[in-house]
Order: C-alpha cells, then structure tokens, then sequence
C-alpha cells in the first residue's frame, strides 16, 4: 500500500483505501479473464460435485449395494470385478475389493504411472462400500455403494501428492472424474464416470485427444438424433451386465428393461435378450 507523509493521516487512509480497491479490481479482472485457471479447478468439494457424481450413477442405472452379500452377487454376475494389489497398488483395509470395471481400469492405469513417477504403490483404501458399511460422516449420496468410487491415501512425499493432485484435476476437467481432498481421515475420493472414462482411454489408445463435455449427459441430448434400429437376439454370457451389452449395441439400459420386460437389471448367463442396436 503507498501512502504519502506529507499531508495528514486522513489522507494517508483514502489513499490507502484507494489502492486497496484498485489491487482488489485488478484481482477481479485477472480471474474473470482466466476462467480455466487454478482458481477455477480445486479438490474442495462442493454440493454440485456430490449432484454430479449422483446423477452419474443414475444415469448408468446402478444399484446401490446395502450389504456385503449383495456387493458379492453383483461380484458374481460380473457387473464388479476383484480389484487386486501388485507391483503398482496397494490396498489397504479394503473390506470388498471390488469395483465397476472401468474403475478397476483407472486403478490400474493410474497405478502404473503414479509409480513411474514417484517410485511406490497407489495405496487405494476403499472400493465398493455398501451402505451399511460407510462411515458416520458419509453423505447420504455417496456414490461408493455403486462401485464407482475408490478413496486413495495421502502421500507422505509432497512432490508426490503435487504430482497426484495434478492428474486428478485435469481429469476432472476433462469430464471423466469428480476427485475430493477430504481432511478426516486425509484421503483422496474419487468417483469414476464409466462411460466418460471408458471413451477417454479408448480416444488415448487411438492417438486421439478425446475431451469429455459432459460428464452425466441427459437422455433428451441422446434422443435429439434418432437413428434407425434392428432387434436381435443375444444370449447372455458369464459378466455381462445390461450396460455393457446397450454400449456394445449403440442402446440404452432403459431400451433394454423395456423391450425384454424386465423390472430390473438383474441378467444371467444363458438368458436370452431382444437387444435393438442401431444401423
């Protein structure tokens, strides 16, 4: 703050107020005129955060477990596969070491480059939580239940936590993930969108730069191009699941449950589906 003593302490204050509201304008503008920023992207948390992750779930039209025996079934019938610790991750005190596959894909993924880069294992401290197992402090919402959510422990090496903090946000802002840095217990939450995630990694593996708009896309965007469609017969087989069978014919689970009658997404192997794809 500047100030001159050559006149009054009244006008030493003025002045002072002066150029604080000056520095203060030019804040403003700065952060106006760069809304992609560090300021615009943080791992606080937000009740829009929450809204997203939960419309996510919705939209993939996934259950929410409420016990172990339930996560176990869904295990069984392929809709979660066995997250398991190796040479890059480390689970510790998870209690069901599942999740949906494409978050098995980012555990592994993300394993392997968090080693590369800081030399120790990704320790990943939670997966599917029924809701009968979340903590006290868990919000209602929680998208662990589901099997899209992992929590991942701090790191003791701040170099390391930079590095992890850095991939999180730019994967957030490509619309594929919500991320937290939670306080009690320190950990890291991260909700996975599958779809979004599954088409990001597949745009990589085609040298592409695949950027994710919208992480929860609403069904009237989806509807806005109508193709035409055939039906045909498919014979579950061992770890299908509604969802990945409507993705690998261009439909929906809600095409699915409607055209084969069904009042869940409950599938086994052996079932026969009327399964519209489009041409």
């Amino acid at each position: 703050m500047i100030s001159f003593s050559t006149r009054g302490n009244g006008h030493r204050v003025a002045v002072g107020r002066l150029t604080g509201a000056l520095v203060l304008l030019g804040l403003l503008g700065l952060l106006a005129s760069h809304p992609d920023g560090a300021m615009a992207q943080s791992l606080k948390g937000s009740r829009a955060s929450v809204d997203r992750q939960a419309r996510a779930a919705v939209d993939h039209d996934f259950t929410f477990l409420t016990t172990g025996q339930r996560v176990r079934e869904f295990a069984d019938k392929g809709f979660l596969v066995r997250v398991r610790p190796g040479t890059n991750v480390e689970l510790h005190g998870v209690s069901y070491p599942y999740a949906r596959p494409e978050v098995a894909l980012f555990v592994d993924r993300l394993g392997s480059q968090y080693r590369a880069a800081c030399g120790e294992r990704l320790v990943v401290t939670s997966l599917t939580r029924p809701t009968t197992r979340q903590p006290r402090n868990a919000s209602e919402r929680s998208v662990h239940p589901t099997g899209m959510a992992l929590d991942i422990r701090y790191a003791r090496s701040a170099s390391c936590r930079k590095w992890l903090e850095g991939v999180l946000l730019g994967l957030e802002k490509q619309g594929v993930i919500e991320a937290t840095r939670e306080r009690f217990p320190p950990h890291y939450h991260v909700a996975v969108f599958p779809r979004q995630y599954k088409a990001y990694v597949e745009g990589l593996a085609r040298g592409g730069t695949t950027r994710v708009a919208s992480a929860a896309p609403t069904r009237a965007a989806a509807a806005a191009s109508p193709v035409e469609s055939t039906v045909a017969p498919y014979r579950v087989r061992r770890g299908d699941s509604l969802w990945a069978i409507a993705q690998a014919h261009g439909t929906t689970v809600a095409e699915l449950r409607s055209r084969n009658n069904l009042r869940n997404s409950r599938i086994f192997a052996g079932q026969v589906l009327e399964v519209p794809s489009a041409r």
